[in-house]
């Protein structure tokens, strides 16, 4: 039984999905996590909204800067805060395990000491439904069970971290296989997340609070969008990225995402000047389809947000939409291989793997990625990319709406916020208590703390110091200062009030300032040994 006391299969039926999932064949088994939950307390508590989307860079969307269009969430930043000092993880599945834990990723997910999100919800009463990415398996088997197994009622996505728009390997329904679903020609991944996000909307009951986690993978690689969406973007980078970069930074001062007085990072070495770049046409239509990915996402988010609208549900909704890290720069070579990559189309054709400007991208059977000379744009005007711990890789929008709280709409804050933020700020809107326990578990205190009294307009206490560590990178800030290093490579010291572009690395300046913060990355790093356990080989 689900949360509103019907059967898995009256759910779906009721949200329009029944049919289908009975055309397939599948069975419908009972919720793999169903739960006892608490009535919800008068006066109904906000639904909870969080969408995440994939791989993309500080000033893609257009309230930062981009000339992607993203109507839909221009909107929603006009009708709340948008944050310039947020960060995350520099990978996808650090991101989403710290964002559903509130606690760093060297702690480990799948340990038995945290609790997700909607773990803690459903204790107050939540529906708990997800749609999309989610890209935390380590330990689960089966995986496609993990979503339920950690707290959500209904699931639909991929366990895995990426895959064809066209055809996703591991298309789960509630558990059971869903690849049947991508056998209709009209299938484009990011629409199905969007629709089942709406039915997940429309099946909730009107006086039940609703948790939605809402995880896309767009605009992560393969470069897969729909001809009509690339078509609308046709010329719009034919300048190339140098004067790209510069449009951007312009119009992001114009909006105040970034200070006046922001210098751009220099281009990056792996990128030619784009005058000496010898295959400009192949090179605009990487670019043509990255957008295009953005452009379908953002509309989906717009039937996201007319669903709740037409239940009645947008003004008491707690909308945050943020992104997993920044512009990924991986050049896909021909030879790569994955459990995410197809062994050729759905109607039998080979995939022309790599990125090869003989190629164009866009279409079911190619399989390429953006690369270092948009992703330098996406991350304008920020240095490094994913997998780093410079702010390029770490720096991204987080734009909130909550209309009963925020009553200013178009609010720029700098409060710096980090994703281990998003648990404890989810909590404390829903009125929820962190647990001590679990299932008769000891559960440890979450890292974050909460952005509520931001959203009031009031200043918050925040963190003493933010840590990284993953992948090609390690840093920690503390203050205006900050301690950053590539690898084996030498510790870097930044002041990012007056750099925030990390220009003027100052370790050999003020060494005293570098080995106090090392010693503090090194006594944080060594407190996550005891309960982290080996990351997933998956990175994508």
């Amino acid at each position: 039984m689900n949360a509103s006391g019907r059967t898995r299969r009256e759910f779906l039926q009721s949200v329009g999905l029944g049919a289908a999932a009975m055309a397939a064949g599948w069975a419908l088994p009972a919720p793999g996590a169903a739960r006892a939950k608490a009535a919800p307390a008068p006066g109904r508590k906000p639904d909870i909204l969080l969408i995440i989307s994939d791989d993309m860079g500080y000033s893609d969307l257009g309230c930062y800067g981009g000339e992607i269009e993203t109507p839909n969430l221009d909107r929603v930043a006009a009708r709340g805060i948008r944050f310039t000092e947020y960060h995350t993880e520099n990978m996808c599945a650090p991101t989403r395990a710290t964002l559903l834990t509130g606690r760093y990723y060297i702690r480990g997910f799948n340990s038995d000491n945290n609790v997700t999100i909607p773990e803690a919800l459903s204790a107050a009463g939540y529906h708990c439904c997800m749609s999309g990415k989610w890209h935390n398996t380590n330990d689960v088997r089966p995986p496609r069970l993990a979503p339920q197994k950690r707290g959500f009622d209904h699931f639909f996505g991929t366990p895995i971290g990426c895959g064809s728009f066209f055809a996703p390997l591991m298309l789960t329904r509630d558990g059971e296989p869903a690849e049947a679903e991508w056998r209709r020609q009209d299938f484009y991944y990011t629409d199905a997340i969007s629709t089942s996000a709406v039915a997940y909307i429309n099946g909730t009951p009107k006086d039940t609070p609703l948790f939605l986690y809402v995880a896309y993978t767009a605009a992560h690689w393969p470069l897969h969008a729909l001809p009509e969406d690339i078509a609308r973007y046709k010329g719009r980078y034919a300048a190339g990225w140098d004067t790209l970069r510069e449009q951007r930074l312009a119009r992001m001062k114009q909006l105040g995402v970034i200070g006046p007085d922001t210098p751009l990072s220099p281009r990056h070495p792996n990128v030619p000047a784009w005058n000496d770049e010898p295959n400009r046409p192949w090179q605009e239509r990487r670019m043509e389809v990255y957008a295009a990915q953005v452009d379908r996402m953002d509309a989906g988010i717009g039937r996201i947000l007319e669903a709740l609208q037409g239940r009645g549900r947008l003004d008491n909704t707690l909308l945050m939409f943020t992104i997993d890290n920044g512009g990924c720069h991986v050049e896909y070579g021909a030879n790569r291989k994955g459990t995410f990559l197809n062994a050729r189309t759905r109607d039998g054709r080979p995939l022309r793997v790599g990125n090869r400007p003989d190629v164009m991208p866009g279409p079911e059977d190619t399989w390429q990625s953006y690369g270092y000379g948009w992703a330098n744009v996406s991350n304008t005007p920020f240095r490094m990319f994913k997998q780093y711990d410079h702010e390029g890789g770490i720096r991204v929008p987080l734009i909130v709406q909550w209309p009963q709280v925020i009553t200013k709409g178009g609010q720029i804050t700098g409060q710096v916020a980090h994703v281990i933020d998003l648990l404890p700020t989810a909590l404390d809107a829903a009125g929820a208590a962190y647990p001590e326990t679990l299932q008769g578990r000891p559960i440890a205190p979450a890292d974050g703390a909460s952005l509520v009294p931001v959203f009031r307009g009031e200043r918050r206490t925040g963190h003493d110091a933010l840590f990284w560590k993953f992948a090609h990178g390690r840093a920690v800030r503390q203050g205006k200062w900050k301690l950053v290093k590539m690898d084996s490579g030498p510790w870097e010291l930044y002041d990012l009030a007056s750099d925030p572009v990390e220009l003027t690395d100052l370790a050999a300046k003020f060494p005293d300032k570098v080995r106090e913060l090392e010693t503090l990355w090194q006594a944080w790093f060594d407190s996550g040994k005891v309960t982290r356990k080996k990351p997933s080989k998956t990175r994508t």
